[in-house]
């Protein structure tokens, strides 16, 4: 499938418009930070986005961020300018069209960001094979993604990949399409529902399992919305087949548990962070408010306390006592928009 998908998006898609569906479309309005910087992007690099969600989380300044499947650019230079100019970028794609685009630019943002030498770099390769394109081990702070796992042929390579290549506390947080349940090898040939992100879609719990395999001991869903597809053709040929675009935070934490054990711990947000003053958002099932003690399972304590998010928080127990699992963290879908209802559903807690 990589010369097909190389075909799809460096020859058939001129821009956005182009698109099929709307499995490639990002729905969620981006908070203000992000929307700023998408103002200082090159409409070049903007008119071939075709990314499915929001892949940037909080907290990066000065970080070192590895972009897999990074297209034209357009996240690769938002994330540009919210690490600064300490912070360093680099972009992995497999398609010389859109890497041309995104490396004829390079001069503009740098002037455009007002940086002394541009911190983005952009590396021709296959998001398959990491491993042979000289990264070191451990030398990212955190990997993004936006709609182009779906793409892979070998998704648990990417994933297992990509948990070497962070630091011990680093992230991957990425957007991308998933099923609710495991795709039909015929549609799978389908070259167009592959390009649209559609057939390579992953069931959502083999994804879970293939994430844990890879060390990613409690992936967390940050944002889900249903894709509604609105190609009747394509449509008839997925059938009763649903699809969601989501965004999973996976952290590299030693000492994470599959599920969400209760020891009495709990934290205190201290408002510190300038894009959420009032409110840290971290996951779908957890929202911290500024100066409330809160609660907390095992995993989310290590998720603030091991990772980048430690200074902005007063954390309160220890691991002495357990009390067993938290109600609620079970195995059902982890998509609020499974339903009309926007009810909790399990794999959460507190």
């Amino acid at each position: 499938m990589h010369d097909s998908v190389k075909e799809y998006y460096g020859k058939e898609l001129e821009s956005s418009t182009d698109l099929k569906t709307n499995a490639c479309c990002t729905a969620v309005a981006p908070p203000l930070e992000i929307k700023n910087a998408l103002k200082n992007v090159h409409p070049e690099v903007s008119d071939k986005y075709y990314g499915c969600g929001l892949t940037i989380p909080s907290e990066v300044e000065g970080l070192r961020i590895l972009d897999l499947g990074s297209g034209s650019g357009r996240d690769c230079y938002i994330a540009a300018q919210l690490v600064g100019e300490a912070g360093e970028i680099v972009g992995v794609d497999m398609t010389q069209e859109q890497l041309d685009v995104a490396n004829k630019h390079l001069e503009y943002h740098k002037e455009k960001f007002g940086y002394s030498k541009s911190n983005v770099e952009f590396v021709n390769g296959n998001i398959e094979k990491l491993d042979e394109l000289g990264f070191a081990p451990e030398s990212f702070d955190l990997i993004i993604s936006n709609c182009v796992i779906n793409l892979a042929s070998n998704k648990d390579k990417v994933l297992s990949d990509a948990f070497k290549l962070l630091k011990p506390g680093g992230e991957m947080y990425f957007s991308d399409v998933y099923s609710d349940r495991r795709i039909p090898q015929e549609l799978q040939k389908d070259q167009v529902l592959w390009g649209e992100c559609l057939s390579g879609a992953l069931y959502w719990n083999d994804f879970l399992n293939a994430a844990r395999k890879a060390g990613f001991s409690d992936p967390r869903v940050a944002e889900d919305e249903p894709i509604t597809i609105e190609n009747e053709e394509l449509e008839e040929k997925v059938g009763n087949i649903k699809f969601f675009s989501v965004t999973y935070r996976l952290f590299k934490i030693d000492g994470l548990e599959q599920y969400c054990e209760d020891y009495g711990q709990a934290v205190r947000y201290k408002g510190t962070l300038s894009t959420e003053k009032e409110n840290l958002f971290l996951d779908d099932h957890h929202e911290f408010p500024k100066g409330k003690i809160m609660s907390v399972c095992g995993n989310t304590f290590r998720m603030l306390n091991d990772t980048r998010y430690n200074k902005h928080f007063d954390f309160f127990g220890d691991w002495s006592t357990h009390y067993g699992i938290y109600e609620g963290c079970g195995t059902d879908i982890p998509f609020a928009s499974k339903s009309e209802s926007n009810e909790s559903v399990g794999g959460g807690c507190c």
